[in-house]
């Protein structure tokens, strides 16, 4: 964890845009049971930790407009911590956090109408946790009990998110520390699940997805984090082409690529990292071909990504590049689609490539934090959807900053189809690495796994 004074200076931060009467309320994730007797893993609000660094479920987080800030947690109890676990309590949270003043949760209906009082705006997290504004709409009405005796009621209600989006698109230098190491782990993994794959198929060993897996989540925690930072996808052969394919048990075979999508979470933050690599160790030539290509067009992206340019600008310099590496490789038959330009304008490439080039990276594996420019949202311009029909409204994409952390994650799905060349049928690629925006360019977090075909058959034959 952070030191203390971070999250202090982050409150500070916030109170300073809620206005001289406004309060802020931030509750933290609750619990979530697996089934009987069985929660799922613990994982707190990113918002809430984000301003407190406080782990422990069934706790708030009140932020007034001078500054004050008050947490309410669980209070020590001997018998659920002989259960549960050991409990900050509200006596030591102040020292420990650095809060002003730390209550019970169990006094939080009571004193949030008292905190509410005479404040002119409340601020909170718009469609995030269920049944909140009900929450505050209670706590509201037993304010309004009281304007018989001089009470103020807040008039207004403002999205929370809005302000912390913004705080949080931008990390900080102890935030990008985490974030490296979060990256090394997760290489680390990578490279782990590669070795064994070639290592297994050398000596004549079944391998299954699930093995790759376990490997990966073996050194997540053996080199400290605290969990996965998303399901992780390990997809042998045609699986890989399933996007969103979960590690299963499916076979690993001997001449097929894997696609692994698997990173882990560090204390908050997550990483997100894809290598595919040959099964065996040595990609064939088809295989090899559709490699250098996604490659090609990561290289492309990632020399668009730099402060000063548009978030949309790495997808654009991806498509141009996989769009044309596709008319080459008779993917696409320039007789029936046309020209590059035609390509990337009636976007007949979806058939390959549907999705994204990137998103934010942070405390949320696709992080927080608007991807239209905040200066120019009123300018926008309509158009026509070649594929859906539908009339889509555009708005300026996001000026890349400095200290902005996206991915890089080009990638190719070939699905066998007529007009499609069989020796790429059940191919499916992605690269992604995780890219801090710098003045001049960016930095790749992520290469302490090797994205080279050349580097990678070199490590697997290790």
């Amino acid at each position: 964890m952070m030191n203390a004074s971070v999250y202090a200076q982050r409150r500070v931060r916030l109170a300073s845009q809620l206005g001289r009467d406004g309060i802020a309320i931030i509750p933290t994730a609750p619990q979530q049971p697996r089934n009987r007797d069985s929660d799922f893993l613990y994982r707190h609000d990113s918002y809430f930790y984000y301003l407190s660094g406080f782990t422990e479920p069934n706790a708030w987080l009140v932020i007034t407009g001078d500054g004050r800030s008050t947490l309410f947690c669980a209070p020590k109890d001997l018998e659920r911590e002989i259960w549960d676990g050991i409990r900050l309590g509200p006596e030591a949270a102040p020292a420990a956090l650095g809060v002003d003043a730390a209550l019970t949760v169990n006094e939080l209906d009571t004193q949030l109408p008292r905190l509410l009082e005479n404040k002119s705006t409340v601020w909170f997290p718009f469609a995030i946790h269920a049944g909140l504004e009900a929450r505050v709409a209670g706590w509201l009405h037993s304010v309004r009990a009281r304007v018989r005796f001089g009470a103020l009621c807040p008039e207004q209600q403002h999205d929370l998110c809005s302000i912390l989006d913004e705080m949080r698109l931008i990390k900080d230098a102890h935030e990008q520390d985490i974030m490296r190491r979060a990256a090394r782990i997760s290489a680390s993994g990578h490279l782990r699940a590669m070795r064994l794959s070639a290592r297994m198929l050398r000596e004549g060993r079944e391998v299954r997805e699930y093995h790759l897996d376990a490997e990966l989540m073996h050194e997540f925690r053996l080199q400290g984090s605290q969990a996965q930072a998303y399901g992780s996808i390990v997809a042998a052969g045609d699986n890989a082409c399933v996007l969103h394919y979960r590690a299963d048990t499916a076979p690993v075979r001997d001449g097929q690529l894997v696609l692994i999508d698997a990173s882990c979470e560090l204390d908050g933050y997550a990483s997100d990292i894809t290598r595919t690599f040959p099964a065996n160790g040595r990609f064939s030539g088809p295989q090899r071909a559709l490699y250098d290509l996604v490659l090609a067009s990561q290289d492309a992206a990632v020399a668009a990504t730099r402060a000063g340019a548009r978030f949309t600008d790495p997808h654009e310099a991806t498509v141009k590049v996989l769009a044309q590496g596709m008319l080459d490789l008779g993917l696409l038959d320039a007789g029936k689609v046309g020209s590059l330009d035609d390509v990337i304008a009636n976007r007949s490439y979806f058939q390959f490539y549907m999705h994204r080039t990137g998103h934010w990276l942070g405390m949320d594996v696709h992080d927080c934090g608007s991807y239209v420019e905040p200066s120019e949202v009123g300018a926008t311009s309509a158009r026509r959807d070649p594929l859906s029909g539908e009339t889509i409204v555009n708005r300026p994409s996001r000026i890349l900053r400095p200290g902005m952390v996206l991915t890089i994650e080009p990638g190719i799905y070939v699905r066998a189809a007529p007009g499609v060349p069989e020796a790429f049928h059940g191919i499916g690629i992605r690269i992604e690495d995780d890219a801090i925006v710098t003045d001049t360019g960016c930095e790749l977090i992520s290469r302490d796994v090797p994205v080279r075909a050349d580097e990678i058959e070199a490590v697997m034959r290790a």
